[in-house]
């Protein structure tokens, strides 16, 4: 049985804005959908446990009222307290909170390495990557130097007047990295697979992201 993590922010402030963020629902939701459809185990985790804060919610969606009704998403498990030896697939569900508690957690990269050096996959959509932007292995390189990978880019960001609240952009912290990252136009569908790497590009890209993720699984 295929096991699947996927990763949550705990991050509510959105810079000086005075508006909430959180995780964007529908980049959780779509993949746990398509996992659970393909008979995987899935689970959920958050940096700090707990009921993770929710952006972008669509109430009128089904796969998110069925993902917020039945996932266990009120009592995730903090990152420090997993154990990832039984995960195949970790993915970094994005929203703006990500790009504040993600980059620097060392329980989120502890799992994301110790996933991706026993042979598993790591997937990220759109702020989700912001977990890769520090993560290294165990031989102390960068898992993205190298890689071809999606992310919200500049552009979007721009889109949505928050350049100048998060604390970096993607884009540019990926190829410092080592990444490079490959856009496309903003707001459109948007997945790179590099091996056991799958990223996707914004909101509209989870749910190819997550069938990519099962594509690459099934054909190892």
């Amino acid at each position: 049985m295929t096991r699947a993590l996927i990763a949550l922010t705990s991050h509510r402030q959105l810079g000086t804005t005075g508006r909430e963020t959180g995780f964007y629902v529908g980049e959780a939701a779509e993949p746990w959908e398509v996992f659970r459809a393909a008979g995987w185990d899935v689970d959920l985790v958050s940096v700090a446990g707990g009921q993770p804060p929710l952006d972008g919610r669509d109430e009128n969606d089904r796969t998110q009222n069925d993902f917020l009704a039945t996932a266990g998403v009120e009592h995730t498990p903090k990152a420090a307290d997993v154990d990832p030896s039984g995960y195949d697939v970790i993915v970094f569900a994005g929203g703006h909170g990500t790009m504040w508690d993600f980059p620097n957690d060392p329980d989120l990269a502890r799992i994301a390495a110790t996933v991706y050096e026993r042979g598993g996959v790591v997937s990220a959509v759109c702020h989700g990557p912001s977990a890769l932007v520090n993560l290294k292995l165990s031989d102390g390189s960068h898992l993205v130097a190298g890689k071809r990978v999606a992310g919200f880019t500049n552009d979007e960001e721009n889109a949505v007047g928050l350049s100048d609240e998060v604390p970096f952009l993607l884009a540019d912290k990926l190829t410092e990295a080592g990444a490079v990252h490959v856009p496309a136009p903003n707001f459109t569908e948007h997945v790179i697979v590099d091996g056991r790497l799958v990223t996707g590009q914004n909101p509209q890209s989870a749910r190819a992201m997550a069938e990519a993720v099962v594509k690459t699984v099934t054909s190892r």
